[in-house]
């Protein structure tokens, strides 16, 4: 008697290309949206975003967001970097900016920004209500962090560039937290993994 297993089919359907995500709606979602590099960072080392270039999205990206976006919630070290709220996408966006900060007293008054210092589920709240009805964007890691253990996170919106950082802010840094599952919105599959593939250019 042969001791042969037959081996398993194996199922080689195509798999269908992973969509596109849709378009973003101004549903007044608490949106966590950040340009992410490769290895997970979203800005370099004191914030810097000089690394943000030569990069191609589809057409009208920037559009969509700046229409979709009634207000911003952002952290202090990100304004004392970028202090021109007129500067959010490029300027193709104006309107009300919160930033989060325990020491508002020593901020530099800046128009369109208003300083918090409050819970950040607070400034959530406070954010929707300016909003009027569109998404309030998260520009900073550390509120969208907390905002996540609170479940008070709606989406995270990343558009991953091929670049390789090493060093910087990184989008979730959270050493000895649990991980946390999420659900991917492209196509039909919530627990689809993602194949990127990429290859070194000469600089």
């Amino acid at each position: 008697m042969s001791t042969t297993k037959t081996p398993q089919s194996v199922d080689t359907t195509p798999a269908p290309p992973l969509a596109d995500t849709e378009p973003q709606t101004a549903a007044g979602k608490v949106l966590w949206h950040f340009t992410m590099s490769l290895d997970g960072f979203v800005a370099g080392p004191d914030h810097a975003m000089d690394w943000m270039t030569g990069f191609s999205f589809r057409t009208g990206l920037v559009e969509e967001y700046a229409a979709t976006t009634g207000a911003v919630l952002g952290g202090r070290d990100g304004f004392d970097a970028f202090p021109d709220a007129g500067s959010v996408y490029g300027g193709a966006w104006q309107g009300p900016v919160f930033v989060l900060t325990h020491h508002p007293d020593d901020a530099p008054p800046a128009p369109g920004v208003t300083f918090l210092n409050c819970d950040a589920a607070e400034a959530v709240r406070i954010g929707l209500e300016a909003a009027g009805g569109k998404n309030l964007e998260v520009l900073s890691p550390t509120i969208g962090r907390q905002l996540l253990e609170r479940e008070l996170i709606d989406e995270i919106d990343l558009h991953i560039v091929p670049v390789l950082l090493g060093d910087g802010i990184r989008l979730y840094d959270n050493p000895g937290g649990a991980p946390v599952r999420l659900g991917l919105l492209n196509g039909d599959d919530r627990s689809a993994g993602v194949n990127v593939r990429c290859r070194p250019v000469g600089t």
